[in-house]
Order: structure tokens, then C-alpha cells, then sequence
């Protein structure tokens, strides 16, 4: 392969973060803000989404592509955390405990979205996305008719007017920041919630240590080959169930964390773009839907977020109105999505073709290969 050749293969590769670099070089002038205070949002947002992203890790390993699904985590995790504002337990005890009831949900909804995503090989992202609606009526259903009306719910705060169903909004004002305060570091200027840093370490040493166990091999054998894991005695199935299971139990956790970050809950549509963005997020870092690490993970979160932080801003001082900014974030999120699954594709292609190509080229050498020795003879 020549040089220019394989400077263009570097440089599709690695579109969409380039792509993004130069946008937010662009961006960051007309946007105003200092870099004191572009670092201390990036600090904020990477100790607020890491988690969920690095969720999205063991499905891809596994092969099953992007896992859309793990919005049925944060599903539960929103639940936990309406039961510890109902029984009023504040702090990084209620954090606990909203763990603690999200836990066996997110367990029995992952192995349920395991079970769904086997009966569809090959379609697991749509299908995760779908099943993220379905879910979703469940569980507008549960919160909205049942609490309070069926589930026993004793603070009258938080709920509906009518006597039932959950608010709209709700104040997390009992575990606001609770995590991020639990160890706050001042370094000169910036504020660095070295606690969350702290749980985030923890998942990525866990995904490194996982990576080199006897279930992560196998997973790891199944994303690269159902056919040839299941003849060497892998429970392919049963391995895939369990990777779609450990990433719904981290996408609860991921969003105890993001929203005791954020200090409030939409309740009925906190949910609906976590999935969505923390696939942006890993998909801008140069990830794909058969590869990802985690340093995909952290450049990914970093340029998505900077991206969305200073656009707004940017849009203002550029067009007179923020909203500019606003609707290119929508447009970034999804575009980088459509993009990166079309360079995904393009890629799989070309690398098909090019394989051809060698095993052509080598039959051929052998060919003439073995008419010199038969001249030869």
C-alpha cells in the first residue's frame, strides 16, 4: 500500500473525530467562553456521562453493536431514585439505595432485551431502539397510574394532584451532588469531583480486568464469530444475554450519577436520549459498531460535549440567537450517528474488497510461480 493510500485509509478511519476536532476549533472562538471555563464544563460533563458511555462497551465486544437497550437501565435507576426521595434517605446513602432497587430491575430487564436481541442476530440496535419504546409505555404506566395507587408511596410531595402518578418534574434536592461532593478537589481554579473519578476508575479497571477473564474471552469470540464460538463449546446465547445484562446494570448506575449531577429528574423523558447520546458520544471518539475501547469512550464524551457547550453560545454571537446553536446540537447528535454507521458500512466494504484483491494477487504469484518451475523442469 502506498503512502498516499494510506494516508487517505488513516484519514477515513478517523473522519468523524477529525471531523469534530475541526469543529470545535472553529467553534471555540466565536463562542466566547475561556479556557478556564471550557475545562471546568469538561470536568463536570466527563465525571456526569462516563459512566453511561463506558456502558456500551461489553455489547460491542460481544458483537452485538451498539446497545440502544441500555435505556431500560436508566429506566430503572430512575426508579430507584423516586423510591429513595419517597422514603426521604438523602446523601450518597440514597445514591446507595437507589442502586440497591435498581439493581434486580435492570437485571430483569437486560436479560429480557438478551433474550429479545438473540431471537434478532444481526439487528440488535434497532432492535434495542424499539424495545426502548416499548419500554418506555411499561414504564410511563408504572410511574404515572400505579404509584400511589397501587405501589404505596408516602411522601404526598412528589405526587400528582390527583393523588397518583408521579410529578413531571422531580427535586433531587436530598442527593443532589452527593457523589461529587463526597470528595471535591479545588486544583488552582478548577473543581474536580474526584470521588466520581473515583467510581468511574473502578468500571474502567473492571472492563480491562473483565476483557482478560474466561467470560470475557468468550465474549470476545462471539463478537468476532458466532459460528466458530458455538463449534468451540461457547455458549453463544447465553454469553450474549449476560453481555446485554452487565450494560443495562452500568446504564442504571450511569444514570443515578448523571442526574444527581444534574440535581432534578424529568421523570417521564429523562430516559429517552440517554441511550441516544451516550451512542453519539462513543461513536465521535472514533468507535464503531464491531470495535471500541475506552479511550473511544473519553475522547468521544470530550469532543461530543465541547461540541454541545460552546455551540450554543457560538450560534448567539454569530446568528443573534442561541437557538441556532440549539438546533445544530440536535443536528450534530444524530447526524454523527447516520454518518458513522455509513463510514462503518463504506469501511466494511472496502476492507472486503481489498481482501479479495490480496487473495487475488496471490493466487496469481502462485501461479506463476509454479509455470517458472514447470519451464524450469
Amino acid at each position: 500500500m502506498s503512502g498516499k493510500n494510506k494516508l487517505g485509509r488513516v484519514l477515513a478511519d478517523n473522519a468523524v473525530v477529525i471531523l469534530f476536532i475541526l469543529l470545535s476549533v472553529i467553534a471555540i472562538p466565536f463562542s466566547g467562553f475561556s479556557v478556564q471555563n471550557i475545562l471546568q464544563e469538561m470536568f463536570t460533563r466527563l465525571g456526569r456521562n462516563s459512566f453511561l458511555v463506558l456502558a456500551l462497551l461489553l455489547p460491542i465486544y460481544a458483537g452485538m453493536g451498539l446497545n440502544f437497550g441500555m435505556t431500560l437501565g436508566a429506566m430503572a435507576g430512575q426508579i430507584g431514585l423516586i423510591m429513595a426521595i419517597d422514603w426521604g434517605i438523602a446523601g450518597w446513602r440514597g445514591l446507595v439505595f437507589a442502586a440497591l432497587v435498581g439493581t434486580p430491575l435492570s437485571i430483569l430487564l437486560g436479560w429480557i432485551c438478551g433474550a429479545v436481541m438473540n431471537r434478532a442476530k444481526g439487528r440488535e440496535m434497532v432492535t434495542g431502539y424499539i424495545l426502548a419504546f416499548f419500554m418506555n409505555g411499561v414504564y410511563m404506566f408504572l410511574v404515572l397510574f400505579t404509584m400511589g395507587a397501587v405501589i404505596p408511596v408516602r411522601s404526598a410531595t412528589i405526587l400528582l394532584t390527583r393523588g397518583y402518578g408521579i410529578r413531571n418534574t422531580l427535586n433531587l434536592d436530598l442527593v443532589r451532588a452527593s457523589l461529587d461532593k463526597l470528595l471535591m478537589l479545588r486544583i488552582g481554579p478548577f473543581f474536580i469531583p474526584v470521588a466520581t473519578y473515583l467510581v468511574i476508575a473502578v468500571l474502567c479497571v473492571f472492563i480491562v480486568w473483565f476483557k482478560k477473564t474466561k467470560l470475557g474471552q468468550d465474549m470476545r469470540a462471539v463478537g468476532h464469530d458466532l459460528v466458530v464460538a458455538d463449534s468451540a463449546g461457547i455458549p453463544v446465547e447465553r454469553t450474549r444475554i449476560i453481555a446485554v445484562v452487565i450494560s443495562t446494570v452500568l446504564a442504571c448506575y450511569g444514570q443515578i450519577i448523571f442526574l444527581q449531577n444534574m440535581g432534578n429528574m424529568a421523570t417521564y423523558n429523562a430516559h429517552d436520549q440517554t441511550g441516544f447520546f451516550a451512542v453519539a458520544a462513543i461513536l465521535v471518539g472514533g468507535a464503531s459498531v464491531k470495535k471500541a475501547s475506552l479511550l473511544n469512550a473519553f475522547l468521544g464524551i470530550f469532543l461530543l460535549h465541547l461540541m454541545f457547550y460552546v455551540s450554543p453560545r457560538a450560534g448567539q454571537n454569530l446568528f443573534g440567537s442561541a437557538m441556532i446553536g440549539e438546533y445544530f446540537r440536535q443536528f450534530v447528535g444524530y447526524g454523527v450517528i447516520a454518518l458513522s454507521l455509513v463510514l462503518y458500512a463504506w469501511k466494511t466494504r472496502r476492507d472486503a474488497v481489498f481482501a479479495r484483491e490480496v487473495l487475488k494477487n496471490n493466487g496469481s504469484s502462485g501461479h506463476s510461480d509454479a509455470a517458472k518451475e514447470g519451464a524450469a523442469k
